[in-house]
Parts: structure tokens; sequence; C-alpha cells
């Protein structure tokens, strides 16, 4: 039976060939390896690594969720050859069409593999505030993910927005099986949603929720800390985070975000108060937090920087 099943599999992955994006077999990547944390819902557990030629960008979580007619992909990566890569991963699955591909925010590790999903009866689905974002960063993003990850990894790659924008909730049917999308006030990024499979009590947070890779402040702080108090306020029987493990439980998986944003806010008011400057903040701003993070030097800075700006002006 095991071998009958992976067999299966590898013809499903095959089949890709013959779908658009696929101009001979040479072109399709190693899938994903995927980690199913409930039944029918499927998460790469991404590394915490910056974009590299190795890695394709493929440097967020990224799922999808598949129910009786059709599949859902929640994030596909930071580049065309990275939303490939989840594709043969879904295929390798089931042969269901996908019906909607659903990006939690702008930031290009977890959309620009949407160049991979433009298939028949695709609709892309994001934050309201999605497509104004995107187009005023669409450039900068392009030319720093082909700097960072080389030409091959990065060809195809392209910034597609989303035609069906949610304002504050959207209900999607995969048939047996219901989505709740909800749309979010400026935070992590002005573009955050998350997607609840109800089905399972599955909830994708997106980068509203870090592990083990330090947060990335792109919005509000206290925005950001604002949402997080409403998030922990609902129940959940697994979260799964923009970057860390592929389930987490719920709340417990925010207590060390939360306390890495409290400190960061509570050290840059108190720079501020004492006068000190930016560069002083961007360097000393949250270090007590520095051994609890990966990635904490190329992100902290930036954090308390961004801190600094929106707090001065309280």
């Amino acid at each position: 039976m095991q071998r009958l099943v992976m067999l299966a599999r590898l013809w499903m992955t095959a089949c890709l060939v013959l779908l658009p994006g696929f101009a001979s077999a040479e072109t399709l990547p190693t899938p994903l390896p995927m980690t199913e944390i409930a039944k029918g819902v499927f998460v790469f557990a991404a590394p915490h690594e910056l974009a590299a030629p190795g890695n394709a960008d493929a440097i967020g979580n990224a799922g999808f969720v598949i129910g009786n007619e059709a599949v859902a992909v929640i994030d596909t990566g930071g580049s065309r050859q990275a939303g490939l890569a989840l594709l043969a991963a879904i295929r390798a699955r089931t042969d269901k069409p996908i019906r909607y591909v659903i990006d939690t925010h702008v930031h290009p590790d977890h959309l620009l593999g949407n160049a991979a999903f433009r298939l028949p009866g695709v609709t892309i689905v994001g934050h309201a505030n999605l497509p104004e974002a995107l187009s005023a960063r669409a450039g900068t993003y392009l030319s720093a993910t082909r700097r960072l990850i080389g030409e091959a990894a990065f060809a195809g790659t392209e910034a597609i927005a989303p035609t069906l924008l949610v304002k504050d909730r959207l209900d999607l049917d995969l048939g047996g099986r219901r989505l709740l999308l909800e749309a979010w006030p400026t935070a992590h990024t002005n573009t955050d949603l998350t997607v609840l499979d109800e089905k399972t009590n599955t909830w994708f947070l997106g980068d509203l929720l870090f592990a083990g890779h330090v947060p990335a402040l792109d919005g509000s702080l206290m925005g950001w800390i604002a949402v997080i108090d409403t998030l922990r306020s609902r129940p959940a029987a697994r979260v799964v985070p923009g970057h860390g493990p592929a389930a987490m439980p719920w709340p417990a998986a925010a207590d060390p975000m939360q306390r890495y944003l409290t400190r960061l806010r509570d050290d840059v008011r108190a720079m501020i108060a004492e006068g000190r400057t930016l560069r002083e903040a961007a360097e000393r701003a949250g270090q007590s937090e520095r051994d609890n993070w990966q990635l904490f030097d190329e992100f902290n800075p930036r954090n308390a920087t961004s801190a600094f700006h929106e707090l001065e002006w309280e």
C-alpha cells in the first residue's frame, strides 16, 4: 500500500509538466517538504534564513488547505521557483483544482511566488490595502530579490497583486470546508490578513506571529501590540506563524513575541525620554532580547528605528 501511495504521488507530480508554467520536466522543482498539521492542512516550515540562491527566497512559512472540491494556498514564497516547489507539493497530495491563493501580507518572501499560480480558475486574495502597497514596492522587491537569489532562481518572478480584496471579513468555500479571512489594522504591516480553517480550528496568522525568527516591524509597533492582544482573546486549536514551526499552541505561542515587542517599546520610550538619539536607539533598544532570537542583528536595528520614529510623536 505504501508503495502504491508513493507511485500515485510521483504520478501526480509528473503531471505538473502539463500545467502552465512548466515547459519541460527539467523545470519541475523538488516539492517543498510539508507537514500535515491537521486533517487536510499542510504547512511548509521555512528555515530562518535570509534570501539566497540556495533557498530561492522560500524563507517564509507557506501552506495549503484541501477541501472536498478545491484547494486554497496560503502564501507562496518569495520567487516563482519557490511557488513552483509549493505547487509541486500540492500536486503530490491532490489533483483537486486550486481555487484561491491567499496573501497574508505584502512582504516579498510571502507573495512573489504568486507567479507560479497563474493557473485557470485561480483567484488571488488579499487585504484591501495590498494592491496599493505592492504597487509602491514592487520595483524594489523584485530588484532586491533578483540580486539576493540570482538570475536562475529568480527567473519568471513577478509581483502579482490580489484581485479579491478583504476589507473586514470574507468567507471562502472549498466544498465542505470554510475559511474565514480577516483584515487587521496596521500592525506588522498595513496589509495583515489571517486565515482560519473552521473545520480544524487552525489559524494561519502570517507575520502577525513570529517564533524563533526575530519579529520584523514594518507597520506600527503599538498597532501590533494591540492586534496581538485581540488575537490572544480568541481560541484556536493551533496557529501557524509566518516564521517558525509548522504549528504552535495558542495563545502561548504569542508570549515570546509579545515580550519582545513590549521590551522594544519600553526601551525606545525610555531613550526618547532621556534625549537619546535615533542612532543610540538602533544600537541599544531591545538588546536584552538578543539571545532569544535568530537573525536579531539583521532586523532589530530596523525595528528600533521604526519604533523610534513612531514613539517620538507620542
